[in-house]
């Protein structure tokens, strides 16, 4: 197999158990090796207090396109350590986009960077 059809069906397998992804209404647009773009639309169980997409939804959107881009090579792989930085919120309606890439894999740890975009 090649290593892109690698990822698909790493992904094919996780996405088939991924329930909080798919609750989430997130759709997997996109994999390969070492990368992932997942995306959602913001609905009104997604907003906040002000009316705003809640953090905790953009890091969940974040969180899984990292799992999808980390798990391409067919290795069970889990975060060890995160940081989110938000810049501007989503709003109700903007379809959301992760888009994750591989900055570098050294044993069993790796570092990725997700960048999400409306």
């Amino acid at each position: 197999m090649t290593a892109d059809e690698i990822a698909r069906r790493s992904a094919e397998a996780m996405w088939a158990r991924d329930d909080a992804s798919k609750w989430l209404g997130a759709s997997l647009d996109a994999v390969g090796p070492g990368t992932a773009s997942l995306s959602f639309t913001v609905e009104k169980h997604h907003t906040n207090g002000h009316d705003i997409c809640h953090g905790g939804y953009i890091f969940t959107l974040a969180d899984s396109a990292f799992a999808f881009a980390c798990n391409s090579y067919n290795r069970i792989a889990v975060a060890q350590h995160n940081v989110i930085t938000y810049i501007a919120p989503g709003r109700l309606g903007d379809r959301l986009r992760a888009d994750c890439r591989e900055v570098t894999r050294f044993g069993r740890s790796g570092i990725y960077d997700v960048h999400v975009t409306d």
